[in-house]
């Protein structure tokens, strides 16, 4: 009877084990998934040609960006400054950044048809950090991402290339122009970059 008990806790102690092993999993398992799936969208709509519709560019740049959390994104640019503009500025202000960073994706079609090795996924409560190594005519390059959770999916927060923080260099452009010369100025040259 006592050894009936003893094997009926050790595999209570061992069920707990694995679900929470499951459920540790269960995040790297869901970002990974997400990125391979806009990896595979992506390489599907860019096919093997080199000239693409309106309409496929359009596509192409959803595909790209939907899972960047502009906000998110442009808040760390101004830094300090996020607070020093109001509600409304705030709006306008993400929505052309997302236009200008949506333009860009779209100045090298090509990159997007890089073979990609996920090298790690760490998940920390509700942020995580994506390595992959994407190689493109034998050419590889360390592609990193960190992502949040927000309103129940994974998004980006940054794309750091070969140790280059995207959201790094928008930080340093935008903090400068804003320092220098106010937020209007940069609302202008915003603006002009997203064809605005």
């Amino acid at each position: 009877m006592l050894n009936r008990i003893l094997s009926m806790l050790l595999l209570g102690v061992m069920m707990m084990s694995f679900v929470s092993t499951a459920e540790a999993q269960a995040p790297e398992r869901e970002i990974r998934q997400m990125l391979e799936e806009r990896d595979r969208q992506i390489k599907a709509t860019l096919g093997d040609r080199s000239d693409f519709t309106d309409a496929q560019r359009e596509e192409l740049k959803r595909l790209i960006n939907s899972s960047i959390d502009f906000e998110a994104m442009g808040r760390f640019a101004l830094g300090e400054h996020w607070t020093d503009i109001s509600a409304a500025e705030q709006r306008e202000y993400v929505d052309v950044f997302a236009d200008v960073v949506r333009a860009q994706s779209l100045s090298n079609v090509d990159i997007y048809r890089s073979s990609v090795r996920y090298n790690d996924i760490s998940v920390d409560g509700n942020t995580a950090r994506v390595s992959t190594t994407t190689t493109y005519r034998n050419t590889p390059a360390q592609v990193d991402y960190t992502l949040h959770r927000t309103n129940g999916a994974w998004m980006m927060t940054d794309i750091i290339i070969d140790g280059t923080s995207t959201a790094q260099g928008y930080a340093t452009s935008f903090q400068r122009v804003f320092k220098r010369n106010g937020f209007d100025r940069l609302m202008n040259s915003l603006r002009n970059r997203a064809g605005r």
